[in-house]
């Protein structure tokens, strides 16, 4: 049973550790070191919750002579500094990565999904590569290339290595090559409304079991500017039909889109999907060790049985996943900003009412001040809801702090699980 000096204490803790502000996360997951189970969260939660608005209340000197009464109930736990271990974090071997679409610069949101991966990196004197994903030619604003580089290497101390997906698109269709080789994908040129009801009746379509031969030629005839029309045929990767997941069954890997790309303009006419060039990059590029957002599970899953369908299992790079940040007062969509500063809803990238990386560097964070919030947050699943006025204390808290500007020595255990 978790009394509520325990509470008390952990709370105390967490706010003079964070410049007068306890959050619940950290209060909880202190917690769990007293013998707090997940499933009992709910019959504390009130009790935790009127305990954090009692100590933030406090001013931050009561607060530090409060937690001197307390301190001797706080559990002997080895703290964790910097993120968690991970296996096969050996030095000079980590290869990482991240992705951001060029609909827009980048926001918090990218931010706590990229630093994790630069700091594993980092720290191991390894490689991190900023891969932007521009491979869907409807959905690009044309500055954010340029916003994107500059500002992942300000936020990495130019510990980055740039890669742009519309420049590898032979790599795409040679791989796409070797999966219709071997049998693993297929073009389907079925209807698609058919389609999805042949994939929600765990049906094949008559597209899948078609020869090698046949295959070959209809790939062809969709890379063929006078051949196979938009909408008309979609590579397909050839999995289990009858997965309990329907996300799971013979996803897309590529389709025909004649948008006018404006890197390419109309150099090419199919375009690999999300999961197909993701693929190819990862195994290419040798990737290590990946964090991506939980959102992203079932692509981790369809990515997976793509090496194996390539013979690279065993070159499966370590996955985990991280839950979202969300804003009460805004969404975190850098495809809605462009279009909301296009409107002029907003002055621009630097609107101090917008969670933009532009924005909150010119409030002066600097890059070590994130690098210390990922850290904090570490690795965990769950989704967390904040103001972004409450955000700004946190990083303000942090920023306060004097040891923020040292080139931080972010510790990692280098042992395998």
């Amino acid at each position: 049973m978790i009394n509520n000096k325990i509470i008390f204490s952990y709370t105390l803790k967490n706010a003079v550790e964070h410049g007068g502000k306890a959050s619940i996360n950290p209060v909880i997951n202190s917690l769990f070191n007293e013998g707090l189970k997940k499933e009992k969260i709910k019959d504390y939660i009130s009790e935790i919750n009127f305990i954090i608005n009692k100590v933030n209340n406090l001013h931050h000197e009561e607060q530090k002579k409060e937690f001197e009464k307390f301190k001797h109930l706080i559990g002997k736990r080895k703290e964790r500094k910097g993120l968690p271990n991970l296996p096969k974090l050996k030095r000079g071997k980590v290869i990482s990565r991240f992705g951001p679409s060029p609909s827009g610069p980048l926001t918090f949101g990218h931010i706590i999904a990229l630093l994790p991966n630069f700091l594993y990196a980092k720290k191991f004197d390894g490689k991190f590569y900023l891969r932007i994903e521009d491979t869907n030619p409807e959905n690009i604003y044309e500055p954010a290339y340029k916003m994107i580089e500059e500002e992942a290497k300000w936020l990495c101390k130019n510990q980055v290595k740039l890669i742009i997906q519309s420049d590898r698109m032979e790599i795409y269709y040679k791989y796409a090559d070797k999966l219709i080789n071997s049998n693993s994908a297929y073009v389907c040129i079925c209807n698609s409304e058919k389609f999805k009801e042949l994939l929600l009746n765990k049906i094949s379509c008559p597209c899948r079991t078609l020869e090698k031969k046949e295959q070959k030629k209809r790939w062809k005839k969709m890379l063929d500017k006078k051949g196979f029309k938009e909408g008309e045929a979609v590579l397909r990767f050839k999995s289990n039909i009858k997965d309990v997941n329907p996300a799971m069954r013979d996803f897309p890997l590529a389709r025909i889109n004649n948008s006018l790309h404006p890197r390419k303009k109309y150099k090419y006419k199919v375009w690999p999907l999300m999961n197909l060039a993701v693929t190819v990059d990862d195994i290419e590029l040798g990737m290590t060790h990946i964090i991506r957002g939980k959102d992203h599970k079932d692509n981790a899953k369809r990515q997976k049985m793509m090496y194996k369908s390539l013979n690279k299992i065993s070159k499966y790079p370590i996955v985990r996943f991280i839950g979202r940040m969300h804003l009460k007062e805004i969404k975190m969509s850098a495809s809605e900003f462009t279009r909301d500063i296009v409107s002029g809803k907003y002055k621009g990238w630097e609107d101090e009412r917008l969670p933009t990386l532009t924005s909150l560097k010119k409030r002066g964070y600097k890059p070590e001040t994130f690098w210390k919030f990922v850290e904090d947050r570490g690795l965990s699943e769950a989704d967390k809801i904040i103001s972004f006025k409450d955000l700004l204390e946190v990083l303000d808290n942090i920023q306060n702090n004097e040891n923020v500007y040292k080139d931080r020595n972010i510790e990692y255990n280098e042992k395998e699980k």
